[in-house]
């Protein structure tokens, strides 16, 4: 007796989990991952964000999945982590004990917690809100994290690496051109994420208004321009908040 065939929902999520499993299971094989392409793509999210995401159009076509299937963009992302979190440690003078607790921080909480919150909403509002009512597909969690992994990478290269240059001999004061130079850290960090986030969702055929992803931007300048008349450094505030929670 041939057995009834599965709902097309089961099917997707017994593919899905199938998925993950194959991700996870190759997290720990190095051999196995291409670093390069993965260097090539951190690269180009800050010089050409848009060649990123075709790689992300030819999986779909070969692979039948949007979301990455070779962990080695994370692992660098992993890895970036490890060295800017040293660089704070530097800068706020972090004994060791210190330093892990911020690294562990760094990576549990403000990675991957925060991004599992953040993929997980826009999974559920673009599915829900954005997808066009002809579209069977939906568009898939994994690649909901990969766009906050993609739009996250700019932001941390440029508070936690770039900006720790400047930090002591020119942010950490009460002069204007120390707030605005922090503060323009912040502005261009908030901005890339908001763009190689729009950039993402708006590559995919089955959504629409994703216009409405960027609606934020002038409350966003809005903000930025009340922070540098009132005095406010966004820098000194979040490096005093860094360092209060691992002290």
């Amino acid at each position: 007796m041939n057995s009834m065939p599965l709902p097309a929902t089961q099917r997707d999520c017994m593919s899905a989990a199938t998925k993950r499993y194959k991700y996870l299971r190759r997290i720990l094989k190095f051999d196995q991952m291409d670093f390069e392409f993965a260097f090539w793509q951190m690269l180009y999210l800050f010089i050409a964000p848009q060649k990123v995401y075709r790689n992300f159009h030819y999986r779909k076509q070969t692979k039948s999945q949007f979301a990455r299937d070779d962990p080695a963009f994370l692992v660098l992302f992993a890895a970036w982590l490890c060295i800017t979190s040293v660089g704070f440690a530097i800068v706020l003078k972090l004994g060791f004990l210190q330093f892990m607790n911020f690294l562990l921080y760094t990576v549990f909480v403000d990675c991957i917690i925060v991004g599992i919150i953040i993929a997980t909403i826009f999974w559920f509002v673009l599915n829900r809100y954005f997808r066009q009512k002809t579209e069977v597909q939906d568009v898939e969690w994994g690649y909901c994290f990969d766009v906050h992994l993609n739009a996250f990478f700019p932001p941390l290269i440029l508070l936690h690496f770039f900006q720790l240059f400047f930090y002591n001999g020119l942010i950490n004061h009460e002069w204007f051109i120390s707030r605005l130079l922090g503060n323009t850290f912040w502005l261009v960090a908030v901005l890339y994420y908001m763009y190689i986030t729009f950039l993402g969702y708006s590559s995919l055929n089955i959504l629409t208004k994703t216009h409405l992803i960027i609606t934020p931007l002038p409350l966003v300048i809005t903000f930025y321009i009340i922070t540098l008349v009132s005095g406010f450094n966004i820098t000194l505030a979040l490096m005093y908040f860094y360092k209060n929670r691992v002290v």
